[in-house]
């Protein structure tokens, strides 16, 4: 298919504002507040189906309808660009080597949405997107896309770049709304929502970095054309980062409800010779893994979610037979617990013992009681958190536990690896030591 996001981005200088300009850049922007009314616009993204590209897949144009009718003012726009999650990595080619087009869609969704303000929120571990989109931020206002009278249409935007200090809770929006304001990156109670609720309780619109970079497209040849891209209940075209035990990792786009077969033996190159496939992670680590006969799935919102997975943002893991299972999911446990802003008893406590078990496991001292009490931790933490990080724990440890049972009653059984029939280094003295009995809640 032709590119729509990555366009342009491996010519010289894709990310200075001559070339974005040159290859047509900022004239959807002209033609969206000369041609356009900001309801037009707002019609325009529903008519897209376009659904939010951060993870939650939630309907853009329904959130942004639910703003502008709110009454209060200002309204807020914020970017979520904190992309924290492992083997997500699939913004990182628009906000360094395309972040007009990001900036373009900014402008034209505050246009919409009628925001004089918004804001950026970058992963801290990104320094060279901070110093590419500070850069491309001045030349934009240089330009006369930002700030005062925008293209002499008496419309005001300032965009400012707000550097997060790497927590991967504040990629949950209420989170990221404490923290821009200057508080403990924790997430609030919900509702009210953010777009009623947001920044200084005034209404606020956070999207995904790919989601707004899809706005000067579908402003352009409008919703319904936009809408005929990819899969009927989740259109448009996505990003996908793959990792992991493939020929050819990277950055993709394609269209959405393409199957993951497609993305890793089509355009990924397969895995290396000799290797078989052993599971794949659909969404990033957070999306419960898939077995090698549910690779013919369609990888959006609506199909993934059929096989026992979830789409999330779209982040490809692949492992092959020379990967150890039991050792990915201890090291994706000590991230959770790592990452956990401890609000929660359930998440903050029990991703702790999650993968203290796992830990003990793939060490060698692994017993029969340790997957019962496994299971019970994470059916204990599931549906008990403020945000979806503790479900995101507890569910892929219930999918590993359903699709790998095999693999971890070897670990318990014969106290070493399969794979390479070794037990891991032992952790546990790191770990807290011996994990005790946990009690329901």
């Amino acid at each position: 298919m032709e590119k729509i996001l990555l366009k342009n981005i491996d010519n010289p200088d894709s990310a200075g504002i001559e070339e974005y300009i040159r290859a047509g850049g900022y004239k959807t922007l002209e033609m969206a507040v000369t041609q356009m009314t900001p309801r037009d616009i707002i019609d325009e993204v529903k008519n897209s189906g376009l659904r939010g590209r951060g993870g939650a897949g939630f309907p853009t144009g329904m959130k942004w309808q639910i703003a502008s009718m709110d009454p209060k003012f200002p309204k807020y726009l914020i970017c979520n660009a904190d992309e924290g999650e492992p083997g997500t990595f699939k913004d990182r080619p628009i906000l360094e080597k395309n972040p007009h087009l990001l900036i373009e869609g900014m402008v034209i969704s505050a246009y919409a949405l009628q925001s004089t303000r918004g804001y950026i929120y970058l992963r801290g571990e990104y320094p060279l997107a901070a110093g590419i989109l500070s850069r491309a931020i001045s030349a934009a206002y240089g330009k006369g896309y930002l700030g005062n009278d925008i293209l002499s249409r008496r419309f005001r935007f300032d965009l400012y770049l707000h550097r997060g200090a790497g927590a991967y809770i504040c990629g949950e929006e209420t989170a990221l709304i404490e923290s821009l304001e200057g508080k403990r990156g924790q997430p609030r109670v919900k509702p009210p929502f953010p777009v009623n609720a947001g920044v200084w309780n005034k209404p606020t619109i956070i999207n995904n970095v790919e989601t707004f970079a899809n706005i000067p497209y579908i402003t352009e040849v409008g919703g319904k054309t936009y809408s005929k891209i990819g899969s009927k209940d989740s259109p448009g075209p996505k990003l996908f980062s793959v990792s992991g035990k493939v020929v050819k990792p990277g950055v993709y786009e394609l269209p959405m409800g393409i199957t993951l077969r497609e993305i890793i033996y089509g355009h990924c190159g397969g895995l290396m010779e000799g290797r078989t496939l052993k599971g794949v992670i659909p969404g990033g680590v957070s999306t419960p893994i898939l077995t090698p006969e549910k690779i013919d799935c369609q990888m959006d919102f609506v199909h993934l979610s059929k096989v026992g997975s979830l789409f999330g943002s779209g982040a490809v893991i692949v492992f092959d037979d020379t990967v150890c299972l039991v050792k990915v999911y201890e090291r994706i446990m000590q991230f959770f617990e790592h990452e956990s802003c401890g609000k929660c008893v359930p998440c903050r406590e029990g991703t702790g013992w999650m993968r203290n078990i796992l830990g003990r496991i793939g060490s060698g001292g692994g017993t029969d009681e340790d997957l019962d009490t496994l299971e019970d931790v994470a059916k204990n933490v599931a549906g008990k958190t403020f945000c979806p990080l503790g479900d995101g724990a507890a569910n892929v440890t219930l999918a590993f536990l359903k699709q790998y049972r095999d693999e971890i009653e070897y670990h318990v059984k014969n106290g070493k690896c399969p794979v390479d029939g070794l037990p891991h280094k032992d952790n546990r003295e790191s770990h807290g030591g011996q994990s005790a009995p946990v009690e329901q809640t």
